[in-house]
C-alpha cells in the first residue's frame, strides 16, 4: 500500500470509489471539481489516495486555509479533515489510520492545532459525521482520538398542496397591524440588505445573499421584513448553492422577535416556493433548538451529524 499526493490522473477513480464507499452522499466529477479542487484553499499537499497494485483504494482531503474566509480570517490553528473514505474490501487493514496520521502530521507542521471533521466553510460536504450512514466511520474517528461534540439536523418537508394556515395569517395580521411588512427582495435595498446581515449574523450570511444579488436572482430567492420604518428587521432566502428547493437561511433582528416573524417569513417561502412549484425543501444543518422550530412547522430530521474535533 502506498499513501501518493493527489493529482487528477486519479480524479475518476476517486469519485467513482467515492460513489461505491459513501452510499448516502454520491457525487458528480463536476461536483468534486467544485467543491474540492476549487476551493480557494486546496492544496494536493494535504490530499492523499492510497493506492494498492495501482488501483485506488482510500482518499483523504484536508484543509489548511491560506486565504483569510470573513470576519473568521486564516483561523491559523485550525485544520479540516473534509472527507475520507477507504474501499470496503481494504478496510481493516490500517490504511484508513495511515491516511488520517498523515493527515495530521502535515497539518500539524503547518501550524494547526485542532482538527474538525467535515464541517469545513464554506464548501463542506457534510456539516459533521453522520451517525446512522456512517456509523463505522463514528467508531474509527473515536479509535483516532476524536471527540463528539453537539449534533446537527438535515430537514426536509413535502410542499405539495400547501398552504399558509389561518393561524399564520392571523400572526402576520397583528403583525402587520404593528407596522410590519413582509415583501420580496428589491434591489433598491441591496446595500442595507448586505449590512444589515452582516451586523446581524456575520459575514457568511452576507455572502450568501451578495452571491444570489451577483447572480441576479435575489427577486425571486429573499424575502424581507421591513419595520415601520421601512427598516430591514428580517431575512431569508433559498438557492444558496443553486438548488431552488434549498431553504435557509433565515434570521430576524432580536427587536422583532415577540411577534412571530421567524414563523411567518417560513411559511411565506414556503408558499413561495409552491407557487413555483417547487415541491421539496430541505436544508442541510441546523442544531436543536432550530430542530424544534421547524418541527413544528410540519419539517422532518433526515439525517443526523455530529461534531467531531481533535487536538493534536
Amino acid at each position: 500500500m502506498q499513501i501518493l499526493n493527489y493529482s487528477q490522473k486519479y480524479e475518476k477513480e476517486v469519485v467513482d470509489l467515492w460513489n461505491k464507499t459513501l452510499t448516502a452522499d454520491p457525487i458528480t466529477v463536476q461536483k468534486f471539481r467544485k467543491q474540492a479542487l476549487f476551493d480557494e484553499n486546496f492544496d494536493p499537499e494535504l490530499c492523499y489516495v492510497a493506492t494498492e497494485n495501482d488501483q485506488v483504494v482510500g482518499f483523504l482531503l484536508s484543509t489548511k486555509r491560506k486565504f483569510p474566509y470573513l470576519e473568521r480570517g486564516l483561523e491559523p490553528t485550525r485544520g479540516w479533515i473534509n472527507v475520507m473514505f477507504v474501499d470496503q474490501a481494504y478496510r481493516r487493514k490500517g490504511i484508513g489510520t495511515a491516511l488520517v496520521q498523515r493527515a495530521e502530521e502535515k497539518l500539524k507542521s503547518l501550524g494547526v492545532e485542532t482538527v474538525t471533521l467535515a464541517a469545513y466553510s464554506p464548501n463542506y460536504f457534510f456539516p459533521g459525521v453522520d451517525k446512522d450512514n456512517y456509523s463505522d466511520a463514528i467508531k474509527f474517528f473515536e479509535k483516532m482520538g476524536y471527540k463528539a461534540g453537539k449534533e446537527s439536523y438535515s430537514m426536509c418537508k413535502d410542499l405539495h398542496g400547501y398552504q399558509i394556515s389561518q393561524g399564520t395569517l392571523d400572526k402576520m395580521a397583528k403583525a402587520q397591524e404593528a407596522g410590519f411588512s413582509f415583501i420580496n427582495f428589491e434591489y433598491k435595498y441591496a446595500l442595507e440588505l448586505l449590512e444589515f446581515l452582516k451586523d446581524e449574523f456575520g459575514g457568511g450570511w452576507k455572502r450568501n445573499a451578495l452571491i444570489s444579488m451577483q447572480n441576479n436572482i435575489a427577486e425571486d430567492c429573499i424575502l424581507l421584513v421591513l419595520n415601520a420604518e421601512q427598516k430591514i428587521v428580517g431575512f431569508c432566502m433559498r438557492m444558496i448553492d443553486g438548488n431552488p428547493m434549498r431553504f435557509g437561511p433565515i434570521g430576524v433582528k432580536a427587536e422583532a422577535r415577540n411577534y412571530g416573524i421567524g414563523g411567518i417569513l417560513f411559511d411565506l417561502m414556503q408558499f413561495e416556493m409552491a407557487k413555483r412549484g417547487i415541491y421539496h425543501l430541505f436544508f442541510l444543518s441546523t442544531d436543536e433548538p432550530g430542530r424544534r422550530f421547524y418541527e413544528r412547522h410540519g419539517v422532518k430530521v433526515f439525517r443526523t451529524f455530529v461534531d467531531y474535533q481533535k487536538t493534536i
